[in-house]
């Protein structure tokens, strides 16, 4: 990633954002905005609306009714051009059970004009073992790992995960939790979907919580923390959520 250009306009903006399925009302105005350069966290319960804001967020989505800004442009008009400066990994990734590991990097890194350095991202996240496999071989951590991969092959900007970890033992966790912070440290923005609160804790400088269709609170960890009489992050996002401490 030498040489990334870090575009200055706010990477993401959403505001007002509402969606329904049917007489299911979803996402009901939520208005949010992450920093260039910063690494943002969004927490909630299943089912609370984060894959679904994040899919509108990106366009693969439509919405009923706000607006989402992505790096200047208006989220409703995907262009090639914007999402080559984007990464996504999404919570379930399809890829075709017979291709090769090694073939769909080659392929993915074939569709950008900045293909990078597919083989380095393979060693880095230790997946040298499975270039020959086809994907349908590959462990469930392992295939979390060449979704990360396949993000990042074209060296974007600003980066979406949803929930990358899930699944991971703690090694594999730490390896990714680093490399996220190497990333965010040469500029790449990042917005990252998480039920782990010693993650979010770890890596976000910001963090909101998605209850019920709305952001139900925003802040640094620390400052979520402090909402609990225990300090405990994950004490404060089961009061926000209406769940139950550990007493």
């Amino acid at each position: 990633m030498n040489g990334l250009e870090i575009n200055k306009e706010l990477p993401v903006v959403a505001s007002g954002l509402k969606k329904n399925y049917g007489t299911l009302s979803v996402l009901k105005g939520v208005s949010l905005r992450i920093e260039r350069g910063e690494i943002f966290g969004l927490l909630g319960p299943n089912g609370a609306g984060k894959t679904s804001l994040l899919e509108c967020i990106l366009g693969s989505r439509s919405y009923d009714s706000g607006s989402v800004s992505l790096l200047g442009n208006d989220g409703r008009r995907r262009n090639r051009r914007l999402f080559e400066r984007i990464g996504v990994q999404l919570q379930a990734s399809a890829f075709p059970s017979y291709i090769k590991t090694g073939e769909l990097c080659r392929r993915t890194a074939c569709l950008y004009k900045s293909g990078g350095d597919w083989p380095a991202l393979i060693g880095r996240f230790g997946l040298k073992q499975c270039l020959k496999r086809p994907v349908s071989a590959l462990s469930g951590g392992e295939l979390r790992k060449l979704s990360l991969v396949l993000a990042l092959i074209h060296e974007p900007e600003l980066l979406f995960l949803d929930e990358l970890t899930t699944g991971m033992d703690p090694q594999a966790r730490r390896e990714i939790w680093n490399c996220l912070l190497e990333l965010n440290g040469r500029g790449v923005t990042i917005f990252l979907i998480s039920h782990y609160m010693d993650e979010v804790s770890f890596l976000c400088s910001r963090a909101a919580v998605l209850h019920d269709g709305r952001i139900a609170a925003e802040g640094s960890p620390s400052e979520l923390a402090s909402l609990s009489p225990s300090s405990s992050l994950e004490d404060s996002y089961l009061s926000i959520t209406g769940g139950e401490a550990v007493k």
